[in-house]
């Protein structure tokens, strides 16, 4: 307990060190908690599991420039491994915590519009996730998403259809064309057509979330039930936007699907 805590105490401490360019061999140098894919040097959290050629990524979704998205997310990754048996991997997207920022700005930087949206950063995360799929030889991965980080994870799966097994997402937008105008913008509704049926989708929302509203995941579920798609619909009630990812409906939803 004594080695966790000083572990998430040192991820705290870590939260002002991104930096703007790394090379793939510096990214190499710094050691086995990072991975250069998509032209950016990512840092990620990993917690081991037992079960072999498994893998769940968490990715977060949009804080403040800078944040150190992992000292939060490392709890949770310890939760799934322990409740999975699987290893989990959080990861820290480019600017925050010791991501670098080569390609890219933070989810939040001012002046970039909404990069969950845009088909270059989505690139770029599905290049992340076949990096850590060799990385920790994984043949089965289950996506775990929490508003843009599920965002741009619905909309992977479309454009890279055979990348992960299965999507879970809380707190998501599935179509950016009600929210916003764009030529340029990407969701999953416009690739829905694409995504494997064999690939299991839970979509998970909270009663209480007024950043994305129950009744925009209930119309995706609605719509993926239609077409067809292995798709559950999972309620956390009273739940806010904030940490939706780790309440217990969510967590429960999770251990199920990496069971079937």
């Amino acid at each position: 307990m004594l080695k966790k805590t000083l572990l998430f105490s040192s991820l705290f401490i870590s939260s002002s060190l991104f930096a703007s360019n790394i090379s793939q061999e510096d990214c190499v140098k710094k050691g086995d908690n990072f991975i250069f894919a998509g032209n950016e040097c990512i840092q990620f959290y990993k917690s081991k599991g037992d079960t072999e050629d498994a893998l769940n990524i968490v990715v977060h979704g949009t804080w403040k420039e800078g944040t150190n998205t992992l000292a939060r997310y490392a709890p949770f990754a310890e939760n799934l491994s322990l409740q999975t048996d699987i290893t989990t991997v959080a990861v820290a997207l480019p600017g925050y915590s010791g991501s670098s920022t080569n390609n890219f700005k933070s989810l939040a930087h001012e002046g970039d519009g909404n990069l969950s949206v845009k088909k270059e950063y989505i690139e770029f995360l599905a290049s992340l996730v076949e990096a850590l799929k060799n990385k920790f030889d994984a043949t089965k991965v289950t996506y775990i998403g929490h508003s843009a980080g599920c965002t741009m994870g619905a909309t992977m799966t479309g454009l890279n259809p055979n990348l992960v097994n299965n999507l879970v997402c809380a707190g998501g937008v599935y179509n950016i064309h009600e929210k916003e105008q764009g030529k340029d913008l990407i969701s999953m509704t416009d690739v829905l057509h694409n995504v494997n049926k064999d690939m299991k989708m839970v979509l998970v929302y909270g009663t209480a979330d007024d950043i994305s509203k129950p009744q925009v995941t209930i119309d995706f579920y609605n719509l993926a039930k239609q077409r067809g798609y292995d798709v559950k619909l999972v309620e956390a009630k009273g739940a806010p936007h904030l940490d939706l990812d780790m309440t217990d409906e969510s967590v429960a939803a999770i251990v199920e699907v990496v069971e079937e």
